[in-house]
C-alpha cells in the first residue's frame, strides 16, 4: 500500500467507480462525493455500484453515468448462478477500466471488486475491523477513520477524497427526480381534490423504534387540520406501515387528511416532498430527502446517532426525544422491538415547531 498522495491530473481521470453498499439514507448522503467528484472531474464519467434495491434513489442524478447493481437475491437463485451473476458484474466492471475506484463500503467484497478493478487509484477507509493484508492490499491508499465518530455520515464520507488533494468540495446532499415523477403526483393529488398547498407527514419506518405513536402523530395532524392545513400522508409498501397510516387515520378529521401511503416510489416521493410547505418525520430516508430538497422540516429522533444520521443542512428543526427523557444506547437498541422511544417527545412541542414554519 502506498501512503503518498494520489494526486492524479484531472484530464486523466476518464473513468470514476464510487461502491456504496449500503442503505437508502446511506445512499442519499453519497451525493456530495459524486458531486464534488463532478466538479473537480467534469469531463469524466462517474459510475456507481450499489445494492439494487437502493438504486431509485440515484437513479435520476444527473452525475451519474451508469448505476451498477448487486442483487441481494442471486443468493436465492443456487450457488451456480450467483457465481454466474457475480462473474458477470465483475466482468463489466473491469471492461470500465475505470481510472478511479472510491469504495465507501466496509464490506469484503467491495473491497475485492475494487482490487479487481485494477484503477490507478483505489481509496479505502482504514477500518479497525479491517487491519488485514488482504484488506490493504485491495488499495493503493487508506484513510484514517479516527475522527468519524464526531462527523457526520456526509462528512466521514467526504474524508475519502482527501488523498486526491482537491481544493474545495460541494458538501451539499441531492435527491434528482423527473418531471413524469411529479406529474404523478399531481395526477394522485387531483383525485383527491388537492392542490399543491399541502404538508407532507411521513409517520412511518421499517424500523418501529423509529416511530412516534399513532395518537400523537394523529393528535398533531388534526391540530394542524384545524388550522386550515391539508395534509397528505406517505409511507413505504410494506403492510405494517399500511396499517399505521389506517390507525392514524381513524384517529384523524376526515376532512383535510388523505393518504398516497404506498402508491408512490422513492422518486415520486421526492417530487411530493420537494413541492410541500412542509414536511414532518421521522428518522427515514424521506426526511433525508425533505433536508435535500430545501423543503422545510420538522424531523423527530429517538435512539438514532445524532450526529452521524441528523438531516444534512436541514431547513428547519430537529426534535430529538433525548431531550425529553432517557434513551437506550443506539447500539444496543433490539431493531425489532415495539417499544416507541419518540413517545417521549410531547406533541405541544411538534405542533409549535410545524406553525413557526409554516
Amino acid at each position: 500500500m502506498n501512503d503518498t498522495p494520489a494526486l492524479i491530473p484531472v484530464t486523466q481521470v476518464k473513468r470514476i467507480l464510487i461502491i456504496k453498499l449500503r442503505h437508502h439514507g446511506d445512499m442519499l448522503l453519497t451525493t456530495p462525493v459524486i458531486n464534488t467528484l463532478k466538479q473537480h472531474y467534469p469531463q469524466a464519467e462517474i459510475d456507481m455500484l450499489l445494492y439494487k434495491e437502493t438504486q431509485e434513489i440515484l437513479a435520476s442524478n444527473p452525475s451519474l453515468s451508469h448505476i451498477f447493481v448487486i442483487d441481494r437475491q442471486w443468493k436465492k437463485m443456487g450457488t451456480l448462478e450467483h457465481l454466474r451473476q457475480e462473474a458477470h458484474l465483475l466482468k463489466q466492471l473491469m471492461a470500465q477500466r475505470y481510472d478511479l475506484v472510491i469504495n465507501l463500503a466496509d464490506q469484503w467484497r467491495s473491497a475485492i471488486i475494487t482490487r479487481l478493478t485494477g484503477a490507478r487509484i483505489r481509496l479505502g477507509f482504514d477500518f479497525p475491523k479491517r487491519q488485514g493484508f488482504l484488506w490493504r492490499n485491495c488499495y493503493t491508499q487508506l484513510v484514517p477513520v479516527t475522527e468519524h465518530n464526531h462527523l457526520h455520515t456526509v462528512e466521514q464520507n467526504m474524508t475519502l477524497l482527501a488523498p486526491l488533494g482537491l481544493n474545495d468540495s460541494n458538501p451539499q446532499v441531492t435527491m434528482s427526480y423527473r418531471l413524469q415523477d411529479w406529474q404523478k403526483c399531481v395526477e394522485l393529488l387531483e383525485k383527491q381534490v388537492i392542490d399543491d398547498d399541502y404538508i407532507v407527514i411521513q409517520p412511518t419506518s421499517r424500523w418501529f423504534f423509529k416511530c412516534w405513536s399513532e395518537e400523537q402523530m394523529a393528535e398533531t395532524i388534526a391540530a394542524l387540520q384545524a388550522d386550515g392545513h391539508t395534509l397528505v400522508l406517505t409511507s413505504g409498501p410494506d403492510p405494517k406501515e399500511l396499517a399505521m397510516i389506517e390507525k392514524i387515520q381513524s384517529l384523524c378529521p376526515r376532512q383535510g387528511v388523505v393518504s398516497l401511503a404506498g402508491k408512490l416510489t422513492l422518486r415520486q416521493l421526492a417530487a411530493l416532498i420537494d413541492h410541500a410547505k412542509l414536511f414532518i418525520g421521522v428518522d427515514s430516508v424521506p426526511m433525508h430527502m425533505a433536508a435535500a430538497l430545501k423543503t422545510p422540516c420538522i424531523a423527530l429522533f429517538g435512539p438514532s446517532k445524532l450526529t452521524f444520521w441528523r438531516p444534512w443542512q436541514v431547513n428547519g428543526e430537529v426534535i430529538w426525544a433525548g431531550d425529553y427523557g432517557s434513551l437506550p444506547d443506539p447500539d444496543r437498541v433490539d431493531t425489532h422491538t415495539d417499544e416507541r422511544f419518540l413517545n417521549l417527545i410531547p406533541t405541544d412541542v411538534v405542533i409549535a415547531a410545524a406553525r413557526s414554519q409554516l
